[in-house]
């Protein structure tokens, strides 16, 4: 009570958040994990390479990377990301993707408000349209 007590003397020091009229300054902190993103650059650049280590890392099958091959300038084969599909209705915000991808080519996001009324608009293609891989990032 000393301590409910102080509060209600003290008003100045007000320690909640006003959540929905707060939308524009709120800062989450910076540890928060709402989502996976992909990184991308000024060039529409990624460093997903596709190695599908967060794929296999998931415990729950949330992420599921679809590559191709694609044939280089001197006749080497590479795997190259086509599409980067993020089920967020699945996913458990554990943070086991970010920690095993080996070019740290995903985030954990800082969105929180993903209520929808249709659960197929939580099914993300989280590679922007067009995009490549960033130079000097290797498999």
């Amino acid at each position: 009570m000393k301590l409910t007590g102080y509060y209600f003397t003290h008003l100045k020091e007000i320690v909640t958040e006003e959540y929905p009229e707060n939308r524009s300054t709120l800062k989450m902190m910076d540890r928060f994990r709402g989502e996976v993103l992909i990184q991308h650059d000024e060039k529409n650049e990624h460093r997903c390479t596709g190695c599908q280590a967060c794929e296999i890392a998931c415990p729950n099958g949330t992420i599921k990377i679809i590559t191709k091959q694609e044939i280089q300038a001197d006749g080497k084969k590479k795997k190259r990301l086509e599409a980067f599909v993020y089920h967020l209705d699945m996913c458990t915000l554990c943070n086991l993707c970010i920690v095993s991808c080996p070019s740290d080519a995903i985030v954990m996001g800082q969105n929180f408000e993903h209520s929808v009324y249709d659960k197929k608009q939580l099914k993300k293609i989280l590679n922007n349209p067009g995009s490549k891989l960033m130079e000097g990032v290797e498999e």
